[in-house]
C-alpha cells in the first residue's frame, strides 16, 4: 500500500510508460516516505475514441488515483498529489492543467496485505 493506477491516452512510448511508472514510484517515496516494497502502480491505455475531457474526444489526459490506507495529513496528500502530477507531467509531457490526482483513504479493516489479513489486523 499504496495502490497507484495510472490512467492515459494510447499512443506514448514504451520509455515513457516506463518512466511514468518509475516516477510515479518515486513521487510517492519521497511525499509521504511509503518503502518501495508497499508501492503498487498500475498503467490502463485508453484510445482516442474511448476518452472526452472537457467536451473534447481524444484529448490528451491523465488521471491518477491513489488507495491509500487512512491516517496520512492533509499535508502529506497535498505533497502526494503534487509530486505525482509534476511525475505525470516530466514523464509524457501532458499539461499540469490536464492532469487529475485522486488521494482516496481506504480504511484499515478494508485494505487486504501480505497474508490474505486487513491492515488493521496486521497493525498498520
Amino acid at each position: 500500500m499504496p495502490f497507484i493506477h495510472a490512467q492515459i491516452l494510447a499512443g506514448h512510448s514504451t520509455e515513457q510508460k516506463k518512466d511514468l511508472l518509475q516516477n510515479s514510484t518515486k513521487a510517492v517515496q519521497d511525499s509521504i516516505g511509503a518503502p518501495i516494497g508497499s508501492i503498487r502502480v498500475t498503467l490502463q491505455e485508453f484510445q482516442q475514441d474511448e476518452v472526452i475531457i472537457t467536451g473534447e474526444v481524444g484529448k490528451e489526459f491523465a488521471t491518477v488515483q491513489v488507495h491509500l490506507i487512512e491516517g496520512r495529513t492533509e499535508e502529506l496528500k497535498a505533497a502526494l498529489i503534487a509530486a505525482l502530477s509534476k511525475a505525470v507531467n516530466a514523464s509524457l509531457g501532458i499539461s499540469e492543467d490536464d492532469i487529475r490526482i485522486m488521494a482516496i483513504d481506504v480504511p484499515r479493516e478494508n485494505m487486504g496485505v501480505a497474508g490474505g489479513i486487513s491492515a488493521k489486523a496486521a497493525g498498520r
